[in-house]
């Protein structure tokens, strides 16, 4: 039987096999000129002379861009966007550099990886045509640090943006070749998407402890007494939209507080916040509730540190 994540949780079906049959693994790679470069054994000796420290215990390098041109802002600026889209529509995998997306987006994945492809290249060509004014900069800043062979001809090339779908399965041919040591990598595998059923779970306590934090703050009002200012983003918040869509289903009592806070700013607008007290202590009063329920998920279910994995 074909599994979704859309599907109910059934006694034969867990949430880390809904996961694995839903979802696949996704990449997203980048190729980026490094603006900063080691200096040379000679260049690290006369700059441990003036501190009078020997060179083999001196760590330095130089900047041979500056980044803060505007020009290069923007190239920068297209790494972001792609890195947030692939992580907005995406769950954690505890394997470097890879996360889960449903199978169905996958069209719309490679669509929009291929629009910021090409934001990057015009993006890039504008770059490339102050180049040379870059690197005349980078002469007079740099002085005897400066060497032309740090330089390409042209920063066209230099960047670019790549994804990928790697397998998370155990390789078919095993089966075959050795069904024990198939069976061993099944196992693992399991053990991966159980774990990434965790992680995903943590990551919407994250994500939603700190909504209910945020709003609360506002809620609160400055010391005057009066609301702080409140924006439709806060209240429509895109984290129900994201969960609904990527929800695995693996938690009755998060699939709760999530309704629960989401009921409590339905159809609720920034103004209607503003201009009514009543309404900013209903909303306030429903938002304790559901941090009252996220401490007692957050004692139950110690906080993990995602980033330590990189993702």
């Amino acid at each position: 039987m074909t599994t979704t994540l859309d599907d109910p949780p059934t006694d034969q079906t867990t949430a880390s096999q809904r996961l694995q049959a839903a979802m696949a693994a996704a990449r997203l790679s980048f190729k980026w000129f490094g603006v900063r470069k080691t200096l040379t054994a000679d260049q690290k000796s006369q700059a441990a002379d003036s501190f009078d420290a020997e060179g083999k215990f001196l760590s330095a390098s130089k900047k041979i861009l500056d980044t803060s041109h505007p020009a290069f802002k923007a190239v920068t600026a297209i790494k972001s966007k792609a890195t947030s889209y692939w992580k907005s529509c995406s769950l954690p995998f505890p394997e470097s550099g890879i996360r889960l997306i449903k199978r169905e987006m996958i069209d719309d994945f490679d669509r929009q990886i291929a629009n910021y492809q090409d934001e990057l290249e015009d993006c890039v060509n504008h770059l490339d045509l102050h180049f040379l004014e870059l690197r005349d900069a980078a002469r007079e800043r740099l002085g005897d640090l400066f060497d032309i062979s740090d330089y390409p001809d042209t920063l066209r090339g230099e960047f670019g943006i790549s994804h990928e779908y790697p397998s998370v399965e155990p390789p078919s041919y095993l089966r075959d070749l050795s069904p024990e040591l198939y069976e061993a990598e099944c196992r693992r595998m399991q053990a991966r998407f159980d774990e990434a059923v965790d992680l995903a779970e943590q990551v919407f306590l994250d994500e939603l402890a700190k909504l209910v934090e945020h709003l609360t703050d506002r809620l609160a009002g400055n010391d005057d007494g009066k609301p702080k200012r409140f924006r439709d983003s806060i209240v429509g918040s895109e984290f129900f939209d994201r969960f609904r869509k990527l929800n695995i289903g693996s938690s009755d009592q998060l699939d709760s507080l999530v309704h629960q806070a989401q009921a409590a700013v339905q159809g609720v607008s920034a103004d209607q916040l503003r201009d009514s007290e009543q309404l900013r202590r209903r909303v306030a009063g429903s938002m304790a509730a559901v941090q009252a329920g996220l401490d007692q998920m957050l004692v139950a279910k110690p906080r993990r540190n995602i980033q330590r994995r990189g993702r």
